[in-house]
């Protein structure tokens, strides 16, 4: 009994990552259906970067005030909203739409899943104290699989004889709404017993303070330029390639559900940054994921086996950093700001990264995808970099 009582007790845990795996999921579904969309609607590579950049941008504007609103209100009731707006977007795209009402929708997906990931941070935090790193780790793996199944479920509904695209983002829609329910239900009753609040956090003078300590601008730096990287990878990599590396689409799909699937390396790098040092891991990670792509630039037309070693590696590096970067910024923001603070860094990173697609798609319209995939090279290298001196520096 007390066995089952311990595994009852995750059932936070596991409801806010099933809900962090649908955010995943309804966004990148997306960058699989951009040569659907743009053959569909006859828009070009720029104008489909663009739209994702519309709906990663409204992610990022979510990150500030929802991390304020659940100071005041309580975590649980603002990812539960979150998860119905997201939810009830998705059933909106389960019918035909015209393209600007398309976009509008993608905004709100944005807006959605937005109000998702600074607030589950602290959340976990705080109903797993001794186990933070863990629990990120956790959440992001689940995440990351969102990105695993997204792909291949568009791949099936667009298959000869199956069902429109439109169902993937139906069966979204109802399960986000299952979802949102169980988590207002049983989330509440794993939290501590002091209100899942505060009376506004230290003021002004807190934040001032917070980003005035060069060591944590640094950081921020690292965590801006790895978000430009990756989001500008995700969103074109099927289409890079396919063009570059000359990948047939259902390789190029099968590689970029692999790139998700060696997110499990997240369960493992969150324990090995509690045993190890936020930094050590930080910095092997990114070296790693720099690795990968260095090579996926310099040689697209490796043979097959290079090219997937390649992506895993990139995915590997990628994903492996993503939770040792929550848990370190959890323990350098001051608990008065925490929900703003963490905000703050990841409107930073997320409004930063939203702008890659569209950097991508205009650089690879004007100069070819080769030349894109180079700049967001430079951008996680310059990353790497400033780790090394952050390190050095502390």
């Amino acid at each position: 009994m007390a066995r089952l009582r311990d595994l009852a007790s995750y059932d936070a845990l596991v409801l806010t990552a099933c809900i962090w795996f649908l955010a995943k999921f309804l966004r990148y579904a997306f960058p699989p259906l951009f040569g659907t969309l743009q053959s569909t609607y006859g828009v070009s590579n720029a104008v489909v970067g663009s739209a994702f950049t519309a709906l990663m941008l409204a992610y990022a504007a979510m990150q500030f005030p929802s991390g304020l609103l659940a100071d005041r209100v309580g975590g649980v009731r603002v990812v539960t909203a979150g998860a119905i707006v997201a939810a009830v977007a998705a059933l909106a795209l389960s019918i035909s739409l015209p393209f600007a009402a398309l976009v509008g929708v993608m905004v709100f997906v944005g807006l959605g899943t937005g109000a998702h990931k600074t607030v589950a941070v602290r959340l976990l935090s705080r109903v797993y104290p001794s186990r933070t790193g863990r629990a990120l780790g956790v959440m992001d793996t689940f995440g990351a699989f969102g990105g695993v199944v997204a792909p291949a479920a568009v791949v099936w509904a667009l298959a000869g004889g199956g069902p429109d695209w439109h169902v993937v983002f139906l069966g979204g829609g109802v399960v986000g709404l299952a979802l949102a329910g169980l988590f207002q239900w049983r989330v509440p009753r794993r939290l501590p017993d002091e209100p899942d609040r505060d009376s506004g956090g230290g003021g002004a003078s807190a934040y001032r303070a917070l980003f005035s300590d060069r060591w944590f601008l640094v950081f921020v730096a690292v965590t801006v330029l790895f978000s430009f990287t990756y989001n500008g990878a995700v969103a074109f990599l099927p289409l890079y390639l396919e063009e570059a590396a000359g990948l047939s689409p259902a390789t190029a799909g099968t590689l970029y559900s692999g790139l998700f699937l060696v997110s499990l390396v997240q369960v493992v790098t969150g324990d090995l940054s509690d045993r190890l040092g936020r930094l050590t891991v930080i910095g092997g990670t990114l070296a790693l994921a720099t690795a990968g792509l260095a090579l996926v630039v310099a040689v697209p037309e490796s043979p097959l086996p290079v090219v997937a070693a390649s992506v895993v590696a990139f995915g590997l590096g990628s994903h492996g950093f993503r939770p040792v970067r929550g848990a370190y910024l959890v323990e350098l923001i001051p608990e008065s700001v925490a929900g703003g603070g963490l905000g703050v860094v990841r409107t930073a990173l997320m409004g930063v990264g939203a702008v890659a697609p569209a950097v991508v798609g205009i650089v690879s319209d004007l100069a070819g995808f080769q030349l894109a995939f180079a700049v967001l090279l430079a951008s996680l290298a310059a990353g790497l970099a400033l780790v090394g001196v952050l390190a050095v520096g502390q």
